[in-house]
């Protein structure tokens, strides 16, 4: 049953079609990672997910509900930038993740100590413990990802969409945010969807592969036409080769 319908969907900005007749359809629980040229539509697919924009043509329903016309509590979002609150220390910053699914509602007495008791065990699992003290100001660009990535599973949304999260942090961090992700995801079957460059991380996270491109193109003006899911692979139980969808995806490159 689908948890997340886009039906012909179009998004153009100052008539220049970014993205044309997208349709897919999402199960709860499912993460779908999103690949693709650079420039082909895929941030703006997430922020028509998110809602932060609205669609040209087309509808976006989650759970059966109406479109959406702003973002709301049941979808997250982390960028390629890190975002988080300068004023909170890392450990304030973690528990207003969690007070986000209060609507902002704020710990009090043995529900606070509990939270810290949560966020304390948070930042253990993403390497920042030993800074939970400190202000976002004060860590490199990396850890602020990484307690950004953490403040926004923390809020356990319903669709929680991510754009090239990983992309800032070294090799062996990254793959513990994997499992911190893929651990989380598991406790709370929330919806995913993530945009990345790094093809085996694609395969690796997601239970399907998309791919946007442009299914015509015009030499003479490339901009002319916009993109779209060109394809749909399950990556579940390995899914096709890897070496198989680069080379789809080196045939789809302009000459």
């Amino acid at each position: 049953m689908s948890f997340v319908t886009v039906a012909n969907l179009f998004q153009s900005y100052d008539r220049r079609p970014i993205l044309e007749r997208v349709n897919v359809s999402v199960a709860e629980g499912e993460f779908i990672s999103i690949v693709g040229a650079s420039g082909c539509g895929k941030s703006t697919f997430l922020r028509l997910l998110l809602a932060q924009e609205e669609p040209t043509r087309g509808t976006i329903s989650i759970a059966g509900a109406p479109p959406a016309r702003e973002p709301g509590l049941d979808r997250g979002i982390v960028f390629q930038r890190y975002s988080v609150f300068p004023h909170m220390t890392v450990r304030e910053n973690i528990v207003a993740g969690e007070s986000l699914r209060r609507g902002w509602g704020r710990f009090w007495g043995a529900e606070r100590r509990a939270a810290l008791t949560r966020a304390d065990e948070t930042l253990a699992r993403v390497g920042l413990d030993h800074v939970a003290g400190q202000y976002p100001a004060t860590l490199s660009g990396g850890m602020q990802q990484r307690l950004a990535i953490a403040q926004a599973l923390m809020a356990r949304p319903k669709v929680l969409l991510l754009d090239e999260p990983f992309g800032a942090l070294d090799p062996g961090t990254r793959l513990s945010m994997h499992a911190f992700l893929t651990d989380l995801r598991a406790e709370t079957g929330m919806t995913v969807f993530m945009v990345t460059h790094d093809l085996e991380e694609a395969f690796k996270l997601g239970d399907r592969v998309l791919v946007f491109d442009k299914t015509r193109w015009d030499p003479q003006d490339p901009s002319l036409n916009g993109a779209t899911i060109t394809y749909d692979f399950d990556a579940r139980n390995g899914g096709i080769p890897f070496q198989t969808l680069q080379e789809e995806l080196d045939d789809l490159q302009p000459a």
